[in-house]
């Protein structure tokens, strides 16, 4: 394993799945090469088909911060060729979660004369997760940066930007805890279709998991009691389900835990 999510020193929290991402890429790579500048240094090695060459020590430098590049094998998958349009989505995912990160996104493989560079507005396309099937794009670009300052609130807001919101403000909340963290937002709309988005370690758990099921759960007992609460002295009772709750609510649940338990990994 190469992720220093393993060393507990380096990391409380971190995205991902098992630490084991870069060791994969480059067991399906062809060609990867590495260039990292730290400990004052730039240091740089090639990979080839996943054997390690000579770790160079480059010129002095102030900076910090890693490149890496691939070439996936072409005798390991069916194609090489990456859709620029799930590529994008999947990182626009990544700057909402997020909160406050820059992602750039660039694509050399168009000519000069195809290249429009842009700055996703809330307008965009909402995300999906990236085994979609993705449109074909309406026109090609070389560059597009990603910046989401609200984080999960704007998240939020991009989901609802085709509907009408019922109030005004995105309701937001977060908790921390040893080894863990949450992050909720929510906004009820005019709309009648459930949207609830999950994520673990910023990985799109669309499928479910317990804390989408705690989420329901605590949403639909504290409605309950508050709305039993404020008409308890007219006699009326209410009961709610968690289906009913969520119809017209857009919702984005992101947890980050030391050591995630994601199903068929």
């Amino acid at each position: 394993h190469a992720g220093g999510k393993f060393d507990s020193d380096s990391y409380a929290v971190s995205g991902g799945l098992h630490g084991v991402g870069i060791s994969v890429v480059n067991a399906l790579s062809h060609r990867l090469e590495a260039e990292i500048d730290h400990d004052g240094y730039h240091w740089s090695q090639t990979y080839k088909d996943a054997k390690p060459g000579k770790l160079v020590q480059g010129e002095p430098t102030k900076r910090t911060g890693t490149t890496i590049r691939f070439w996936a094998d072409p005798e390991i998958f069916e194609t090489t060729t990456y859709n620029f349009e799930t590529v994008a989505r999947r990182l626009q995912e990544m700057a909402f979660l997020n909160k406050g990160l820059t992602i750039v996104l660039t694509d050399e493989r168009v000519s000069d004369t195809d290249v429009t560079d842009e700055v996703v507005s809330e307008t965009a396309e909402a995300p999906k997760h990236a085994d979609e099937e993705a449109p074909a794009p309406a026109h090609k670009v070389k560059t597009r940066t990603y910046h989401y300052p609200g984080g999960l609130e704007d998240f939020v807001k991009h989901i609802n930007r085709t509907k009408q919101p019922i109030h005004n403000s995105v309701v937001s909340f977060t908790g921390k805890g040893t080894g863990h963290e949450l992050e909720v937002a929510m906004q009820w709309n005019s709309g009648y279709s459930e949207s609830v988005h999950t994520f673990a370690n910023t990985i799109n758990t669309h499928e479910g998991g317990t804390h989408e099921e705690g989420f329901r759960a605590a949403l639909t007992t504290v409605v309950e009691v508050v709305m039993n609460h404020m008409h308890g002295q007219m006699d009326i009772s209410y009961e709610f389900t968690g289906t009913g709750m969520l119809n017209d609510l857009a919702t984005i649940v992101s947890v980050k835990v030391g050591e995630p338990q994601f199903e068929g990994h």
